[in-house]
Protein backbone atom coordinates (compact mmCIF):
# COMPACT_ATOMS: atom_id res chain seq x y z
CA UNK A 1 0.00 0.00 0.00
CA UNK A 2 1.63 3.64 -0.95
CA UNK A 3 1.66 6.20 1.59
CA UNK A 4 -0.97 7.81 0.07
CA UNK A 5 -3.41 5.12 0.08
CA UNK A 6 -2.34 4.33 3.95
CA UNK A 7 -3.58 8.07 4.60
CA UNK A 8 -6.76 7.62 2.94
CA UNK A 9 -7.13 4.07 4.60
CA UNK A 10 -6.04 4.99 7.70
CA UNK A 11 -6.40 8.32 8.87
CA UNK A 12 -4.16 10.03 10.64
CA UNK A 13 -4.43 8.44 13.81
CA UNK A 14 -4.15 5.42 12.83
CA UNK A 15 -0.78 6.58 10.46
CA UNK A 16 0.13 7.96 13.88
CA UNK A 17 -0.42 4.37 15.61
CA UNK A 18 0.89 2.26 12.68
CA UNK A 19 4.20 4.38 13.70
CA UNK A 20 4.35 5.21 9.94
CA UNK A 21 4.26 8.98 10.90
CA UNK A 22 7.66 9.31 10.37
CA UNK A 23 8.00 8.96 6.57
CA UNK A 24 5.13 11.08 6.16
CA UNK A 25 6.04 13.77 8.24
CA UNK A 26 9.69 13.48 6.46
CA UNK A 27 8.12 14.06 3.23
CA UNK A 28 6.42 17.26 3.71
CA UNK A 29 7.75 20.71 3.43
CA UNK A 30 9.41 22.79 6.77
CA UNK A 31 6.65 25.59 6.82
CA UNK A 32 7.14 28.94 9.70
CA UNK A 33 4.28 30.68 10.24
CA UNK A 34 3.59 33.45 12.72
CA UNK A 35 0.91 33.80 14.41
CA UNK A 36 -0.83 37.19 15.91
CA UNK A 37 -2.88 37.04 19.09
CA UNK A 38 -4.81 39.95 20.90
CA UNK A 39 -3.41 38.93 24.03
CA UNK A 40 -0.98 39.94 26.56
CA UNK A 41 1.54 37.07 26.90
CA UNK A 42 0.71 36.61 31.13
CA UNK A 43 -2.25 35.42 30.64
CA UNK A 44 -1.51 31.86 30.51
CA UNK A 45 -5.15 30.66 29.77
CA UNK A 46 -6.33 32.69 26.36
CA UNK A 47 -2.86 33.64 25.10
CA UNK A 48 -2.02 30.19 25.80
CA UNK A 49 -4.33 28.57 23.74
CA UNK A 50 -2.68 29.43 20.56
CA UNK A 51 0.45 27.93 22.31
CA UNK A 52 -1.31 24.62 22.66
CA UNK A 53 -2.13 24.78 18.80
CA UNK A 54 0.95 26.05 17.57
CA UNK A 55 2.67 23.10 19.77
CA UNK A 56 0.29 20.62 18.79
CA UNK A 57 1.14 21.76 15.31
CA UNK A 58 4.45 21.13 15.49
CA UNK A 59 4.54 17.72 17.56
CA UNK A 60 2.18 16.28 14.80
CA UNK A 61 4.75 17.09 12.25
CA UNK A 62 7.99 16.77 13.85
CA UNK A 63 9.03 19.52 14.36
CA UNK A 64 8.70 20.21 10.49
CA UNK A 65 5.92 23.06 10.87
CA UNK A 66 6.47 25.51 12.87
CA UNK A 67 4.33 28.67 14.12
CA UNK A 68 5.75 31.32 16.20
CA UNK A 69 3.23 32.90 18.76
CA UNK A 70 3.38 36.60 19.20
CA UNK A 71 1.49 38.83 22.00
CA UNK A 72 -0.89 41.65 20.80
CA UNK A 73 1.20 44.96 20.08
CA UNK A 74 4.40 42.76 19.11
CA UNK A 75 3.94 42.09 15.32
CA UNK A 76 0.67 44.50 14.96
CA UNK A 77 -1.75 46.14 17.46
CA UNK A 78 -4.18 44.07 18.96
CA UNK A 79 -7.15 44.86 17.28
CA UNK A 80 -5.18 44.81 13.88
CA UNK A 81 -4.98 41.42 13.38
CA UNK A 82 -7.98 40.56 10.98
CA UNK A 83 -6.05 43.41 8.77
CA UNK A 84 -2.89 41.30 9.76
CA UNK A 85 -4.56 37.83 7.93
CA UNK A 86 -6.80 39.35 5.12
CA UNK A 87 -3.44 41.33 4.08
CA UNK A 88 -1.08 38.62 4.35
CA UNK A 89 1.32 39.79 6.92
CA UNK A 90 0.81 37.35 8.84
CA UNK A 91 -0.77 33.73 8.17
CA UNK A 92 -2.74 33.41 11.51
CA UNK A 93 -4.61 35.28 13.86
CA UNK A 94 -5.68 34.22 17.43
CA UNK A 95 -8.15 36.63 18.50
CA UNK A 96 -12.32 37.14 19.34
CA UNK A 97 -14.83 37.77 16.41
CA UNK A 98 -16.40 40.10 18.47
CA UNK A 99 -13.71 42.60 18.74
CA UNK A 100 -14.12 43.85 14.82
CA UNK A 101 -17.72 44.26 14.82
CA UNK A 102 -16.96 48.08 14.08
CA UNK A 103 -16.14 46.03 10.26
CA UNK A 104 -19.59 44.46 10.76
CA UNK A 105 -21.70 43.76 13.26
CA UNK A 106 -21.77 39.92 12.04
CA UNK A 107 -18.53 39.33 13.28
CA UNK A 108 -20.04 39.40 17.17
CA UNK A 109 -22.18 36.04 16.61
CA UNK A 110 -18.62 34.40 15.89
CA UNK A 111 -17.48 34.78 20.02
CA UNK A 112 -20.55 35.94 21.91
CA UNK A 113 -23.71 37.82 21.89
CA UNK A 114 -25.65 39.28 25.21
CA UNK A 115 -28.16 36.65 25.94
CA UNK A 116 -26.76 33.92 23.31
CA UNK A 117 -25.16 30.22 23.01
CA UNK A 118 -23.24 29.11 26.39
CA UNK A 119 -20.11 27.68 25.75
CA UNK A 120 -21.28 23.86 24.73
CA UNK A 121 -24.40 25.16 22.86
CA UNK A 122 -22.01 27.40 20.75
CA UNK A 123 -19.18 24.22 19.87
CA UNK A 124 -22.68 22.29 18.89
CA UNK A 125 -23.81 24.92 16.24
CA UNK A 126 -20.21 25.80 15.18
CA UNK A 127 -19.67 21.20 14.53
CA UNK A 128 -23.09 20.20 14.11
CA UNK A 129 -25.06 22.78 13.29
CA UNK A 130 -24.57 25.73 10.85
CA UNK A 131 -22.15 27.83 12.32
CA UNK A 132 -19.05 27.02 10.61
CA UNK A 133 -20.36 26.88 7.26
CA UNK A 134 -21.81 29.94 7.27
CA UNK A 135 -18.88 32.09 8.65
CA UNK A 136 -16.41 30.71 6.36
CA UNK A 137 -18.38 32.09 3.53
CA UNK A 138 -18.61 34.72 5.66
CA UNK A 139 -14.80 35.11 6.23
CA UNK A 140 -14.29 34.36 2.30
CA UNK A 141 -14.59 38.11 1.55
CA UNK A 142 -11.76 38.54 4.34
CA UNK A 143 -9.52 36.20 2.65
CA UNK A 144 -10.27 34.38 5.87
CA UNK A 145 -10.58 30.58 7.12
CA UNK A 146 -11.85 30.37 10.44
CA UNK A 147 -11.86 27.68 13.17
CA UNK A 148 -13.07 27.51 16.92
CA UNK A 149 -9.99 27.62 19.04
CA UNK A 150 -10.74 27.74 22.82
CA UNK A 151 -13.83 29.10 24.91
CA UNK A 152 -13.68 30.68 28.11
CA UNK A 153 -17.03 29.92 29.11
CA UNK A 154 -19.58 31.81 30.48
CA UNK A 155 -17.59 35.13 32.34
CA UNK A 156 -18.35 36.78 34.83
CA UNK A 157 -20.20 40.45 34.76
CA UNK A 158 -16.88 42.80 36.17
CA UNK A 159 -15.23 44.79 38.63
CA UNK A 160 -17.19 48.41 39.60
CA UNK A 161 -16.25 50.72 41.81
CA UNK A 162 -19.92 51.55 42.97
CA UNK A 163 -22.50 48.90 43.79
CA UNK A 164 -25.14 48.28 41.26
CA UNK A 165 -29.13 48.18 42.17
CA UNK A 166 -30.56 49.40 39.26
CA UNK A 167 -30.62 50.16 35.56
CA UNK A 168 -30.05 53.91 36.34
CA UNK A 169 -26.84 53.18 37.70
CA UNK A 170 -25.85 52.39 34.56
CA UNK A 171 -26.25 55.80 33.60
CA UNK A 172 -22.99 57.36 32.44
CA UNK A 173 -20.67 54.58 33.65
CA UNK A 174 -17.10 54.41 31.51
CA UNK A 175 -17.70 50.54 31.21
CA UNK A 176 -14.89 48.71 29.44
CA UNK A 177 -16.51 45.69 27.70
CA UNK A 178 -15.75 43.67 25.45
CA UNK A 179 -16.60 44.74 21.73
CA UNK A 180 -19.95 44.05 20.68
CA UNK A 181 -21.87 44.14 24.27
CA UNK A 182 -20.99 48.17 23.98
CA UNK A 183 -24.04 48.72 22.00
CA UNK A 184 -26.47 47.29 24.31
CA UNK A 185 -24.98 48.79 27.02
CA UNK A 186 -24.82 52.02 25.21
CA UNK A 187 -29.08 51.44 25.04
CA UNK A 188 -28.71 51.50 29.06
CA UNK A 189 -27.35 54.64 29.21
CA UNK A 190 -23.45 53.55 30.01
CA UNK A 191 -20.40 54.63 27.94
CA UNK A 192 -18.37 51.63 26.66
CA UNK A 193 -14.41 51.85 26.24
CA UNK A 194 -12.70 49.60 24.11
CA UNK A 195 -9.01 49.01 25.35
CA UNK A 196 -6.93 46.07 24.97
CA UNK A 197 -5.94 43.70 27.44
CA UNK A 198 -2.78 44.63 28.64
CA UNK A 199 -4.04 48.41 29.21
CA UNK A 200 -7.05 47.62 31.21
CA UNK A 201 -5.22 47.92 34.48
CA UNK A 202 -3.62 51.34 34.20
CA UNK A 203 -7.51 53.16 32.92
CA UNK A 204 -9.08 51.63 36.07
CA UNK A 205 -6.32 53.12 38.16
CA UNK A 206 -6.31 56.14 36.70
CA UNK A 207 -9.97 56.48 36.70
CA UNK A 208 -10.03 57.07 33.03
CA UNK A 209 -12.66 53.73 33.38
CA UNK A 210 -15.29 53.37 36.14
CA UNK A 211 -15.36 49.43 35.44
CA UNK A 212 -14.31 46.77 34.02
CA UNK A 213 -15.19 43.46 32.37
CA UNK A 214 -12.37 41.09 30.96
CA UNK A 215 -12.84 37.13 31.45
CA UNK A 216 -13.54 35.13 34.62
CA UNK A 217 -11.66 34.97 37.99
CA UNK A 218 -8.51 33.32 36.94
CA UNK A 219 -7.41 35.59 34.30
CA UNK A 220 -8.74 38.83 36.21
CA UNK A 221 -6.76 37.92 39.09
CA UNK A 222 -3.52 38.29 37.58
CA UNK A 223 -4.56 41.44 35.96
CA UNK A 224 -5.21 43.09 39.40
CA UNK A 225 -8.24 44.72 38.92
CA UNK A 226 -9.04 43.60 42.44
CA UNK A 227 -7.04 46.24 43.78
CA UNK A 228 -9.11 49.01 42.00
CA UNK A 229 -12.37 47.90 42.33
CA UNK A 230 -14.55 46.13 45.35
CA UNK A 231 -17.04 45.10 43.65
CA UNK A 232 -17.04 41.75 41.40
CA UNK A 233 -20.54 41.18 39.30
CA UNK A 234 -22.33 37.99 38.01
CA UNK A 235 -23.07 36.91 35.25
CA UNK A 236 -21.43 38.44 32.02
CA UNK A 237 -24.74 38.40 30.21
CA UNK A 238 -23.15 39.74 27.20
CA UNK A 239 -20.78 36.59 27.08
CA UNK A 240 -22.35 33.03 28.01
CA UNK A 241 -19.80 31.19 26.29
CA UNK A 242 -16.79 33.38 24.67
CA UNK A 243 -15.62 31.74 21.81
CA UNK A 244 -11.68 32.44 20.59
CA UNK A 245 -10.68 31.75 17.34
CA UNK A 246 -7.98 31.25 14.79
CA UNK A 247 -8.36 33.01 11.70
CA UNK A 248 -5.51 31.93 8.89
CA UNK A 249 -4.77 33.78 5.34
CA UNK A 250 -6.82 31.98 3.08
CA UNK A 251 -4.23 31.77 0.62
CA UNK A 252 -1.28 30.34 3.29
CA UNK A 253 -3.83 27.45 3.98
CA UNK A 254 -4.94 26.50 0.68
CA UNK A 255 -1.24 26.20 0.31
CA UNK A 256 -0.89 23.49 2.95
CA UNK A 257 -0.33 19.98 1.85
CA UNK A 258 -3.75 17.79 3.04
CA UNK A 259 -1.96 16.44 6.04
CA UNK A 260 -0.91 19.78 7.54
CA UNK A 261 -4.36 20.87 6.81
CA UNK A 262 -6.16 18.26 8.41
CA UNK A 263 -3.57 18.82 11.02
CA UNK A 264 -4.31 22.40 11.67
CA UNK A 265 -8.06 21.30 11.92
CA UNK A 266 -7.25 19.06 14.69
CA UNK A 267 -4.78 21.25 16.20
CA UNK A 268 -7.34 23.72 16.62
CA UNK A 269 -9.83 21.75 18.21
CA UNK A 270 -7.38 20.83 20.73
CA UNK A 271 -6.99 24.12 21.44
CA UNK A 272 -10.21 24.72 21.80
CA UNK A 273 -11.43 21.88 24.40
CA UNK A 274 -8.15 23.03 26.29
CA UNK A 275 -8.60 26.41 27.11
CA UNK A 276 -12.05 25.41 28.70
CA UNK A 277 -11.02 22.91 30.62
CA UNK A 278 -8.16 25.30 32.10
CA UNK A 279 -10.67 28.38 32.99
CA UNK A 280 -12.89 25.72 34.78
CA UNK A 281 -9.78 24.17 36.89
CA UNK A 282 -8.54 27.54 37.32
CA UNK A 283 -11.25 29.74 37.97
CA UNK A 284 -12.67 28.06 41.31
CA UNK A 285 -9.53 28.60 42.93
CA UNK A 286 -9.31 32.09 42.30
CA UNK A 287 -12.70 32.95 42.94
CA UNK A 288 -11.85 31.68 46.36
CA UNK A 289 -8.92 33.35 46.65
CA UNK A 290 -10.43 36.87 45.91
CA UNK A 291 -13.15 36.54 48.06
CA UNK A 292 -10.72 35.73 50.92
CA UNK A 293 -9.17 38.88 50.15
CA UNK A 294 -11.86 40.96 50.50
CA UNK A 295 -13.76 40.97 47.11
CA UNK A 296 -17.77 41.95 47.03
CA UNK A 297 -19.44 39.27 44.89
CA UNK A 298 -22.72 40.48 44.12
CA UNK A 299 -25.31 39.19 41.18
CA UNK A 300 -26.52 41.98 39.11
CA UNK A 301 -30.40 42.66 40.28
CA UNK A 302 -33.14 41.06 38.20
CA UNK A 303 -34.27 44.51 37.04
CA UNK A 304 -30.79 44.74 35.73
CA UNK A 305 -31.08 41.47 33.99
CA UNK A 306 -34.38 42.35 32.32
CA UNK A 307 -33.37 45.63 31.12
CA UNK A 308 -30.44 44.54 29.16
CA UNK A 309 -32.61 41.22 27.50
CA UNK A 310 -35.33 43.89 25.88
CA UNK A 311 -32.32 46.45 25.03
CA UNK A 312 -30.56 43.07 23.80
CA UNK A 313 -33.66 42.09 21.63
CA UNK A 314 -34.02 45.82 20.08
CA UNK A 315 -30.39 45.55 18.76
CA UNK A 316 -31.03 42.18 17.50
CA UNK A 317 -34.34 43.67 15.24
CA UNK A 318 -32.45 46.73 14.26
CA UNK A 319 -29.95 44.44 12.96
CA UNK A 320 -32.16 42.12 11.57
CA UNK A 321 -33.58 45.19 9.50
CA UNK A 322 -30.01 46.95 8.39
CA UNK A 323 -27.83 44.03 7.77
CA UNK A 324 -28.34 41.21 5.40
CA UNK A 325 -25.32 39.68 6.36
CA UNK A 326 -26.27 39.48 10.21
CA UNK A 327 -29.75 38.44 9.58
CA UNK A 328 -28.31 35.32 7.36
CA UNK A 329 -26.49 34.44 10.30
CA UNK A 330 -28.25 35.24 13.49
CA UNK A 331 -31.23 33.65 12.09
CA UNK A 332 -29.80 30.24 12.15
CA UNK A 333 -28.72 31.05 15.65
CA UNK A 334 -31.56 32.12 17.09
CA UNK A 335 -33.09 29.58 15.09
CA UNK A 336 -30.77 26.85 17.01
CA UNK A 337 -30.54 28.78 20.42
CA UNK A 338 -34.56 27.63 21.13
CA UNK A 339 -34.40 24.39 20.64
CA UNK A 340 -30.84 24.41 23.09
CA UNK A 341 -32.23 26.32 25.35
CA UNK A 342 -35.30 23.81 25.41
CA UNK A 343 -33.44 20.99 25.98
CA UNK A 344 -30.91 22.61 28.71
CA UNK A 345 -34.03 23.46 30.17
CA UNK A 346 -35.10 19.87 31.12
CA UNK A 347 -31.60 18.44 31.52
CA UNK A 348 -28.27 20.51 31.96
CA UNK A 349 -29.71 23.46 34.06
CA UNK A 350 -32.29 20.91 36.55
CA UNK A 351 -29.18 19.38 37.66
CA UNK A 352 -26.92 22.24 37.75
CA UNK A 353 -29.62 23.43 39.52
CA UNK A 354 -29.75 20.57 42.05
CA UNK A 355 -26.15 20.07 42.44
CA UNK A 356 -25.06 23.03 43.04
CA UNK A 357 -27.18 23.66 45.99
CA UNK A 358 -26.92 20.33 47.49
CA UNK A 359 -24.04 20.39 50.07
CA UNK A 360 -21.48 17.84 49.05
Amino acid sequence: MDRRSLIKNAGLAGVLAAGAAPAIVSAQPAIRWRCASSFPRALDTIYGGAEVFAKFVSDATGGRFQISVHPGGELMPAFGVVDGVQAGTVECAHTCAYYFFGKDDTFAIGTAIPFGLNSRQLTAWYYEGNGLKLFREFYDAYNIVNFPCGNSGAQMGGWYRKEIKSPADLQGLKFRVGGFAGKVMSKLGAVPQMIPGGEIYQALERGTIDAVEWVGPYDDEKLGFQRVAPFYYYPGWWEGGAQIDLYVNKAAFNALPNEYKAIVTAAASHAHTNMQAMYDVRNPQALKRLVAGGTKLEAFPRSVMDAAFRASMELYKELNDTNPRWKKIYEDYAAFRRDANLWFRFTEARFDSYMQAARL
